[in-house]
């Protein structure tokens, strides 16, 4: 599965699996639009260990998704709901709630599992 694939599918929807921007370099946003996704894992469970924000749970499911890990996706986006929502800058110009991103997501992979199970 490429993460371009899911962008794509996503920017009308709020970016879903494009990487949460922040100056923070801990959000792994770099690795994970070149694809390198066994770095970006490392270096966001690495944080998540200190801190479980919703950003870095956001992009940990946009590498889970592209690894083909669909149920640790779809975990990691309902936690984020059980949390306070978070304004967070999604692209350069555009910026989102963490619950938005969150429910897009499970849509996503809701609509990708149906459109599968054809």
């Amino acid at each position: 599965m490429s993460i371009k694939l899911v962008a794509a599918a996503a920017v009308s929807l709020l970016a879903l699996a494009s990487p949460v921007l922040a100056q923070d370099r801990n959000l792994a946003a770099r690795e994970i639009m070149t694809g390198s996704y066994a770095t970006a894992e490392q270096k966001l469970l690495d944080q998540m260990r200190f801190d479980q924000r919703p950003e870095l749970q956001l992009n940990l499911a946009a590498i889970y998704y592209a690894t083909g890990r669909v149920d640790e996706a779809r975990a990691l986006y309902r936690d984020v709901l059980q949390k306070d929502d978070v304004l967070m800058t999604v692209t350069t110009d555009r910026v989102a709630g963490s619950h938005a991103i969150a429910q897009t997501g499970l849509r996503y992979l809701s609509q990708r599992q149906t459109i599968a199970s054809r």
